[in-house]
């Protein structure tokens, strides 16, 4: 084996294969807002155009991170969800990831109507 030559263990091929991004760059997540999407304007239309526009929701093809924790509006009623490997937001779904979310807004989302949850106090 040469100098240029490295050799690694079949141990580090496994773990490449279980976790494809494990030290890659994860900003591939492409975003747009609830109020750039005609679909949440109807179905939330208790949210002001403001809070809409604070809602981050994934563009489609976009990769989901593996392990992240999404809401799902298109869902009834919106549920959270924790993403595989290799999940894309399609054409009819509206994923809010719920690291870029308010936590006010993702409770309000939830439906929590705690006033100490959800800032309405």
């Amino acid at each position: 084996m040469t100098e240029s030559q490295t050799m690694h263990a079949p141990d580090d091929d496994y773990q490449r294969d279980l976790h494809p991004d494990a030290g890659a760059e994860q900003s591939d997540e492409r975003m747009t807002t609830a109020y750039e999407c005609k679909d949440a304007h109807q179905r939330w239309r208790h949210f002001s155009d403001d809070e809409l526009k604070q809602i981050p929701v994934l563009v489609e093809g976009t990769r989901l991170r593996q392990g992240s924790t999404y809401l799902d509006l298109y869902a009834d009623p919106p549920r959270e969800f924790r993403a595989d490997g290799g999940q894309t937001a399609g054409r009819y779904n509206l994923y809010v990831p719920k690291n870029e979310a308010d936590y006010q807004v993702w409770n309000r989302l939830l439906g929590i109507d705690n006033p100490e949850r959800t800032g309405d106090e």
